[in-house]
This record gives structure tokens, sequence and C-alpha cells, in this order.
């Protein structure tokens, strides 16, 4: 999208400031079908930042996610957690990853998650 959709700039606005981790939704961006939680960039960053500080090779990246971020204006970023990249009837990786999609790219979107079965 050349300009981020203002309906969906209200919904992440919404989930930055009620600092909830609980709306599902699902987005294409660059042709990628990306389903899940959205969390506030904070709650994100901070998961992200405990990830990396228990690994042995990348704990050293741990504080560049808990560097402070201004709020200011609308949100630029959807920050989602339990989140699946979605191949035919397979969602990767199983467990849910941590993504983080730029507002303006992505191209459709739906409130919920979907379900899948790799079998």
């Amino acid at each position: 999208m050349s300009k981020p959709d203002a309906l969906l700039v209200d919904v992440a606005a919404l989930v930055e400031s009620g600092h909830s981790n609980q709306m599902p939704l699902t987005v294409v961006a660059g042709g990628a079908v990306i389903t899940g939680r959205l969390a506030p960039e904070a709650v994100w960053r901070q998961r992200v930042s405990e990830v990396l500080a228990d690994s042995a090779h990348l704990s050293d990246f741990s504080t560049v996610f808990t560097a402070t971020t201004t709020g200011e204006g609308p949100p630029t970023h959807l920050h989602f957690h339990v989140a699946r990249i979605l191949q035919g009837t397979v969602g990767i990786p199983e467990t849910g990853g941590m993504y983080r999609v730029a507002i303006q790219d992505v191209s459709a979107w739906t409130m919920g998650d979907f379900s899948y079965s790799d079998h």
C-alpha cells in the first residue's frame, strides 16, 4: 500500500493504548499471509529481548530491543506474537513467532486469526 489503511492504523493504535495482546489479526504483506495476535510494541520488544537474552549466541542483541520508543504519532508497524506465516495448510513456525510488519506493506487484512492443520 502506498498509503497505510487508516482503519488498520486505528486498530493498531487501540492495541497500543490498551496494552492488550489478545487482538487476533490476519494480514497479507509481500504476498505472505501472517496470522496471529497483535501486541503493543513495548510488550513485543520486551518479549523479543527476553528470548534473545536467553540465547548464548544472540544475547548481545537483546539490548537493542529494550530501547525506549517515542510513541509519538500513529503506529507505523504491527507487532505480532504467537504468529504464523501460512503456507498451504501449515503454519510456520509451529509454535508461533514474533513478527513486525510495516502497516504500509499490508495489502489486505481481516480481523481474526486462521486455524490450520498440518495433517
